[in-house]
């Protein structure tokens, strides 16, 4: 019995919203681009031309930064891209030439400590890792 009546509510509702329309359309329709209806009679007011205003600059404005995103976003994201990767491979590539770490000369300015650290041997950094060195 009570099956049998939430079959005929769910059906019932199923029915009643087939026979509405949805709400996407209705938005569809609404926020659907092109041309502004021209007012008349008592709908040709002060609020309404000026919501229509506001309608026509929402759309000029938002092609616009459409057009901005497409055509000079992206790219430039492209190009930025491309250069970084040539950096990349630029600066490894140098790094190629250099001796070993432990052939270059240690000159006096480099690696100043006034007082050892107080971990380990106390010349290494919290952060060193020998195998990083290889």
């Amino acid at each position: 019995m009570v099956r049998q009546q939430l079959l005929q509510r769910a059906s019932a509702l199923m029915t009643r919203h087939a026979l509405q329309p949805s709400l996407r359309n209705t938005a569809q329709r609404r926020l659907a681009s092109g041309e502004m209806p021209k007012l008349t009679g008592a709908a040709d007011n002060a609020f309404n031309r000026e919501r229509m205003a506001v309608k026509q600059h929402a759309a000029a404005s938002s092609d616009l930064w459409r057009k901005l995103s497409l055509y000079v976003a992206v790219p430039s994201l492209i190009i930025a891209s491309i250069n970084a990767k040539n950096l990349w491979d630029e600066h490894w590539e140098h790094w190629e030439h250099l001796p070993p770490l432990e052939d270059r000369i240690e000159y006096d300015y480099m690696n100043i400590r006034t007082k050892k650290f107080f971990w380990g041997d106390g010349d290494k950094t919290l952060f060193y890792r020998a195998e990083t060195l290889n």
